[in-house]
């Protein structure tokens, strides 16, 4: 029990640092799932899936102000109306993509060799994108226009490829529509609210005969330690790339993609 109360912490850790930076959080969960041999265990694939929403509180608590004015003027000022609007239409995609291939996709690319290459690939394009001489015309995430919050959500389903990166495909979509680093980074942050709570109640409904109040306790630990860890991460990670970029994140998943490939290629 107590072993399981580590694992429920280490992968509530990963799960909050890793859901809103550019580096794929799916990703670093199934390493960390297959080095703890967690990998074929369906409670533990459902939890990883489970406590996200830990992580959604945190950006629900961090933006509760300015989301309770959208939620409140949604019927009488036409500017919240339509970014309500733009939220859904970017997470319509999502669901198509779900609803057709997320058997397929949970079957088939959820395996550690597909995370480590799609780790590598999108660190290289993040790098790309970071380094290109953008003239960014939208300053807040609330004022996209309408094809383009479809566009993002477009590019937002590659990350039904684990490794790939919600957050990364979201906000390199945005920039590359004409959005700034921290706006592009702060609609990932509101596009992952449907998103993260669909997947949630989805998972919820599937597993819920499987649950046992032993597993309670375990997700609790969970869903409370990545909910922290989001916490902090969110407030650091905006002005940290305001200021200096998305370098860092691409490194790292390049690094992290090369050393899971090493190892796996030497068994482990």
């Amino acid at each position: 029990m107590l072993a399981d109360f580590f694992r429920a912490l280490v992968l509530g850790i990963v799960e909050g640092v890793t859901e809103f930076l550019p580096v794929s959080s799916t990703g670093h969960l199934l390493l960390v799932e297959r080095f703890f041999n967690l990998d074929q265990d369906n409670f533990w694939k459902s939890f990883a899936v489970l406590i996200q929403l830990g992580a959604i509180l945190a950006i629900l608590a961090i933006y509760f102000g300015r989301l309770w004015h959208i939620a409140t003027r949604m019927f009488s000022d036409p500017a919240a109306r339509r970014f309500v609007i733009g939220v859904l239409v970017a997470f319509f995609p999502a669901v198509v993509m779900g609803l057709l291939f997320g058997h397929f996709i949970k079957e088939v690319l959820f395996n550690p060799w597909v995370v480590c290459f799609s780790l590598i690939v999108g660190g290289a394009v993040l790098l790309w994108v970071d380094q290109q001489d953008l003239k960014p015309r939208y300053h807040d995430a609330t004022t996209f226009s309408l094809p383009m919050y479809l566009g993002i959500g477009v590019a937002q389903c590659a990350a039904m490829i684990p490794g790939v990166s919600r957050s990364g495909a979201s906000i390199v979509a945005a920039m590359l529509f004409g959005a700034d680093k921290r706006a592009a980074a702060e609609f990932s942050f509101f596009l992952a609210i449907p998103t993260m709570v669909g997947a949630f109640v989805y998972d919820l409904y599937k597993s819920r005969n499987d649950m046992t109040m032993d597993h309670s306790l375990i997700l609790a630990v969970g869903f409370a330690v990545s909910f922290i860890t989001a916490l902090i991460v969110v407030k650091t990670f905006l002005g940290y790339v305001t200021r200096h970029g998305f370098g860092l994140f691409a490194w790292w998943r390049v690094v992290v993609g090369s050393l899971g490939l090493i190892g796996l290629a030497l068994g482990f």
